[in-house]
């Protein structure tokens, strides 16, 4: 329980390899905030998550192991959130750039294809806003998946 049955290093290569596999792989799959997961993504993230804990942990199963693994992924995110903020260039590399979704009333359909947003989301976001289509200003998908309305004035 207590004896390591991997190097310590070797159980943070892991973790680093592992975060930025898992960073890569969900960048290139879209945005989406959490708060617009599907019932589909969210199993997509459980599944996840179980498919990789092997490959973490390496057969190691002790409580150093599963502490040292923690502190690795803690560490990789304050890395990551340090890096984007004092650097916009790695911001925008890391953390992605906003999207025109629509204007002036006018819904982009390639805009909404090309970031796998459905018009039923967008339509959602101007219901939440408060804005109808007609007075939208902009409809922006946030480098965090977010959608955004401005009203037009």
């Amino acid at each position: 329980m207590l004896e390591l049955q991997v190097v310590w290093w070797e159980l943070i290569m892991r973790a680093l390899i592992i975060y930025v596999a898992l960073f890569v792989m969900i960048r290139v799959t879209g945005k989406r905030a959490v708060g617009q997961f599907s019932p589909f993504d969210l199993i997509v993230v459980l599944l996840l998550a179980q498919a990789v804990s092997g490959s973490l942990t390496g057969g190691d199963e002790s409580l150093p192991g599963g502490l040292i693994i923690a502190l690795a992924l803690l560490t990789l995110n304050v890395l990551m959130d340090f890096i984007t903020s004092y650097s916009s260039k790695a911001g925008r590399l890391l953390e992605g750039r906003e999207v025109l979704l629509g204007r002036n009333g006018r819904i982009f359909e390639d805009a909404l294809k090309e970031n796998l947003i459905t018009r039923g989301a967008l339509e959602a976001a101007l219901r939440h806003a408060d804005v109808p289509l007609e007075e939208m200003g902009a409809a922006i998908l946030e480098a965090d998946g977010k959608i955004s309305v401005l009203r037009n004035r």
